[in-house]
């Protein structure tokens, strides 16, 4: 019976049905890994870009194909039918239709859930279906394209090696084109009317029913619909708006300002972690840790002449420099910080910055520096590859003889400290010596926040001086001055780990100070301003 019914659905332009079936294989293919890589910056907002939250991703990823796998195979022995192949595609394309409308509503649902099942639960609910509709694929086209048992491993093989080859593109198109150049939601949008357009090809040719032609016309419809801005009013009055907003390669770039009573605040934030903030009035930093890392580098060796800074930011750090007649390097991976920071930060468009790799940069550049600031560090998403003794061999390569490195590094002094005195114990091997400065403090009960470490080549400041105060935002200086009172004394190195290329766990290390990070994160932003990008309904 299934035979009858796929040869009277291929009477129509058989000589093209087994080339169609093959762009099937490497069309689906191609949008299976489109789903994975756009999936992790749809959650990336909500729940950051840690080990356990790809782990989520590519565990829902496996089970969904998984469980395609064994329903295809079933429903092609059944039926044999390439209209109900065909139904399916249909169905998952217009499922990816959906997720820029549900992912708002099911991301905070799973919020309840805590960062590592919600992760999971939420990308479950987003994406498991259409990945589970695109396993049913591969078996249904197997059997769809063996018309003859002896030919059979090789109609598998091909199949599969199309399919791979389609994986292959879907993630090189999806990771440098789609997202930079469309955007997440766009992007799914894009991904689901080739779904929709290929089964719409399939039903108008080889079943003549030319009314599926209008099947991509939902795509087109859904793609019409506006985007949220991301504006809400905060329960004290103040006006929190995005401004900008770009998915570039390395995470989702927005600007955001808050206008209240007391001012005019902009944000940066990358993946929902804020980088920074100034008062737009005075471009004056409103967070500690630049003023801070600046004081303590500086005081460790006075007159230097030249920096690099790894990590742009709001450029808040290598303007500060700058301006102290220090020349100044940056160096950032993503030039959506790069842009940002210059059009919304007041980073001037002649300060040199490097849009390269830190790590080539530091085992390429010629030049050697006085200051090396690291500020890429950003709590529950911590780039290890830069923390290693290899990496910091490199770093320290890069120091004059009285040179400094000087790193921001959220972290806790108490309770779960391993990853802080893992990076302590690591720096002590490869520099002479290391100081470290909290913002906050520890015999207060305090136990996490932004520390300042510095490390060096010369002779450590027996001594900070006073703070100059003088271009330092009023609302911090009453915690500068605090945390530059207290005198802490770091002795816990014996319970890190020496970080390497070959073993550096530093993103399982203190998973519940990280976790605890994020939530905070969540709580200080409102869920409206991460949800920016999604698609609307009027109404909603």
């Amino acid at each position: 019976m299934s035979d009858n019914m796929s040869n009277a659905t291929t009477r129509r332009f058989p000589q093209l049905f087994q080339p169609f079936l093959l762009l099937s294989a490497g069309l689906t293919g191609a949008l299976v890994m489109a789903v994975e890589v756009l999936g992790a910056r749809v959650i990336a907002p909500f729940f950051g870009v840690s080990l356990f939250v790809w782990t989520a991703l590519i565990a829902v990823t496996l089970l969904a194909l998984a469980a395609g796998y064994v329903a295809g195979g079933r429903w092609a022995d059944r039926s044999g039918s390439p209209s109900l192949l065909f139904g399916l595609i249909a169905a998952s394309g217009a499922l990816l239709l959906l997720v820029p409308f549900a992912k708002a509503a099911v991301l905070q649902a799973a919020l309840p859930l805590g960062l590592r099942w919600g992760a999971f639960v939420g990308a479950l609910a987003l994406f498991g279906p259409p990945l589970f509709l695109l396993g049913c694929v591969s078996p249904f086209l197997v059997r769809l394209a063996a018309s003859e048992w002896n030919r059979l491993g090789r109609t598998v093989g091909l199949m599969y090696a199309i399919s791979t080859t389609g994986s292959f593109l879907g993630t090189v198109l999806t990771g440098y084109y789609l997202v930079a150049e469309l955007g997440v939601s766009r992007a799914f949008h894009v991904s689901g009317a080739i779904l929709l357009a290929l089964a719409a090809v399939y039903f108008a040719l080889f079943r003549g029913q030319l009314a599926a032609l209008l099947l991509p016309m939902v795509a087109l419809l859904a793609g019409s619909i506006p985007l949220q801005q991301g504006s809400v009013v905060l329960a004290d009055g103040t006006e929190a708006k995005v401004v900008d907003s770009r998915d570039g390669f390395y995470g989702r770039v927005q600007v955001v300002d808050y206008r209240g009573e007391k001012g005019h605040v902009r944000e940066m934030l990358i993946d929902g972690q804020i980088q920074g903030g100034i008062d737009v009035a005075t471009g004056q930093s409103v967070y500690e840790y630049p003023y801070l890392l600046e004081h303590v580098t500086l005081a460790s060796n006075p007159g230097g002449k030249k920096a690099l800074v790894i990590g742009l930011g709001t450029g808040t750090i290598p303007r500060r420099y700058a301006a102290r007649g220090i020349a100044t390097e940056v160096v950032d991976i993503d030039p959506a910080v790069v842009a940002a920071a210059r059009t919304h930060f007041g980073f001037p468009a002649g300060q040199p910055a490097h849009l390269v790799d830190a790590r080539y940069f530091l085992a390429t550049a010629p030049a050697r520096y006085d200051y090396i600031i690291l500020d890429v560090f950003s709590g529950d998403s911590t780039p290890g590859y830069l923390l290693s003794r290899e990496a910091l061999e490199l770093a320290r390569a890069r120091l004059e003889p009285g040179g400094v490195l000087g790193i921001n590094l959220i972290g806790s002094l108490a309770g779960e400290r391993r990853m802080t005195a893992s990076v302590m114990r690591t720096l002590e091997e490869v520099f002479p010596w290391v100081r470290i400065y909290p913002l906050f403090v520890p015999a207060a009960g305090e136990s996490m926040g932004n520390i300042s470490i510095v490390a060096g080549m010369g002779k450590p400041a027996d001594e900070l001086p006073a703070l100059d105060e003088t271009g330092i935002h009023p609302l911090v200086r009453e915690n500068l001055r605090r945390a530059l009172a207290q005198r802490y004394v770091w002795n816990g190195s014996g319970e890190g780990i020496v970080l390497t290329d070959d073993y550096n766990p530093i993103d399982v290390l203190d998973l519940t100070l990280k976790e605890a990070i994020r939530r905070g994160i969540l709580n200080a932003t409102p869920h409206e301003i991460l949800l920016s990008g999604s698609a609307c309904i009027a109404g909603a």
